[in-house]
């Protein structure tokens, strides 16, 4: 079992199109929409949100994503008549983008903090890469472990390749950066705007780190399965 998601909006079309959106990167992990009142004008219903966080928490919590300020409110009183249950997390978090990065999270199975991070960082600004790459393949003398490698799918590191390499890096204990951005974050490698023939410079730290960095040379090398 996974965290789950709520998706709350004015529009039930709108939460709708968000949790379908999610689910192509996700598709093992519970995503419910709550859009509009209960008579399917535009607003938000407390007993929907309700409704919609039972069905969510299958035993590992469940994060709820907000559009406008009155859903966060709604939200806020679904909580309250839950009793505010320490398994359940309102994120401050942009509504599409941090659908997408908490769903790859909760799909590699992260726990419920994790995946409520992952959507409140889900637009965290580009660093911009490390000055000076390192040789592909490298181990840096500070614990780095580093690769330069080329993308060679014809459609380089778009939506599905970037949320399953993410995926895959966020199930491990490693601080991984790819073009200076961070590499467990789905949204942060489609900035990138990374196309064929794109040069990826890959550093790593922590426990995992060459596991990881073979990770992407490997998802690299065979074009993400897309050659």
């Amino acid at each position: 079992m996974s965290v789950g998601l709520v998706v709350v909006s004015h529009s039930a079309q709108l939460a709708a199109g968000v949790v379908e959106l999610a689910a192509q990167m996700a598709p093992d992990v519970s995503l419910f929409p709550a859009g509009g009142m209960d008579d399917g004008g535009l607003g938000t219903s407390l007993e929907k949100v309700m409704t919609a966080l039972g069905l969510a928490d299958t035993g590992n919590g469940a994060v709820v994503l907000t559009d406008l300020g009155s859903a966060v409110m709604t939200a806020e009183s679904a909580l309250e008549f839950l009793g505010n249950p320490e398994n359940m997390r309102l994120a401050d978090a942009p509504l599409v983008e941090g659908a997408v990065a908490a769903a790859v999270a909760a799909q590699s199975g992260a726990c419920l903090d994790v995946v409520c991070k992952a959507a409140e960082t889900a637009l965290n600004p580009v660093r911009g890469a490390a000055d000076g790459a390192p040789v592909a393949g490298s181990e840096e003398s500070d614990g780095k472990v580093a690769a330069v490698l080329t993308l060679i799918n014809p459609m380089g590191l778009h939506a599905r390749p970037a949320a399953a390499l993410a995926g895959q890096l966020g199930a491990m204990d490693v601080d991984i950066e790819i073009n200076g951005v961070d590499g467990q974050s789905v949204m942060m490698l489609m900035t990138l705007g990374a196309a064929q023939g794109t040069e990826l410079v890959v550093s790593a730290t922590g426990p995992d780190a060459q596991q990881a960095v073979d990770l992407v040379r490997a998802e690299v090398e065979a074009g993400f399965g897309e050659l």
